[in-house]
């Protein structure tokens, strides 16, 4: 793998808030909520320095960015199933935001679990990113029907050309930054009460709690987090099959931090586990 150049980045006064979050340095030159990043931030460095993992920290309330070792965050990336909410979202504008039922089979409807999931509905397809039923959501969608949502929520959109499960991010095509998709789950939360959102919250739910985010609940003391997964194409110089990405917010209810990891090498399911040990030494 190449030096991904990482130096821990601390957002203690001025950080790296994106456009809109200026805010973020009047919030973090409170003393406590500076002590806060200071301490997470050593935590994080000393504790998880391996190479191998990028992660993103953020004030969930302003989206200042506490801490940070990623390697060009604002470059757009494949980000694999992590964008199936917003594909959720954007199905929902087309069809009155009724989802239909599906029977996975696994293997044989293009499913990653070979056995299936059986009968899904979106919070359990988002919860265990069950490609089937986004395959099946997808089937008649366009990059034009899913543009205006992703724009909404200040993600790049997909190009024109992509179509069908490209747009659940089940293959590299649709590329977007690593910072603007932790924007975009903020986002998400603040839009909780809207129809579409309250489905994929809850999906998100499920998924901490027993889904491909199971990591995240399991390590933390209080078990109450919303988490997401994906696995996508690597593209760090020195290649594997895959990496893993999990998103996740705690405390479910009102998320006071956001954290998005990467893991070289591994599944979605996998980068869980790390996101999990991570937020158990944040919390500590």
């Amino acid at each position: 793998m190449r030096n991904f150049g990482f130096a821990l980045t601390f957002a203690l006064l001025v950080g790296l808030p994106s456009s809109g979050h200026s805010e973020g340095a009047e919030h973090w030159s409170h003393p406590e909520s500076s002590l806060f990043a200071q301490s997470a931030a050593r935590v994080l460095s000393r504790e998880f320095a391996s190479n191998t993992v990028s992660f993103l920290l953020l004030d969930a309330q302003t989206g200042a960015v506490i801490a940070a070792r990623w390697d060009n965050p604002e470059t757009p990336i494949p980000l694999g199933s992590l964008v199936k909410p917003f594909t959720a979202l954007a199905y929902g504008e087309q069809h009155a935001f009724a989802y239909p039922v599906h029977i996975c089979h696994g293997t044989a409807s293009g499913c990653w679990l070979p056995h299936g999931h059986g009968g899904v509905d979106l919070p359990s397809a988002i919860a265990y990113s069950c490609n089937s039923y986004f395959r099946m959501l997808t089937a008649n969608l366009t990059a034009a029907e899913v543009a205006p949502t992703a724009i909404r929520f200040g993600l790049q959109p997909p190009v024109a050309t992509i179509s069908g499960s490209a747009l659940a991010g089940l293959d590299s095509r649709w590329l977007i930054s690593p910072m603007s998709m932790a924007h975009a789950y903020l986002e998400l939360f603040r839009r909780r009460d809207q129809p579409g959102v309250r489905q994929v919250l809850a999906g998100m739910v499920q998924s901490a709690q027993r889904g491909t985010g199971a990591a995240v609940d399991q390590a933390l003391p209080i078990p109450d987090a919303l988490a997401k997964t994906g696995t996508a194409v690597c593209t760090h110089h020195r290649h594997s099959p895959g990496d893993g990405f999990t998103i996740a917010m705690e405390p479910a209810d009102q998320p006071r931090i956001l954290l998005m990891v990467r893991v070289h090498g591994v599944p979605g399911a996998q980068a869980a586990r790390t996101a999990g040990q991570m937020l158990h030494r944040i919390e500590e």
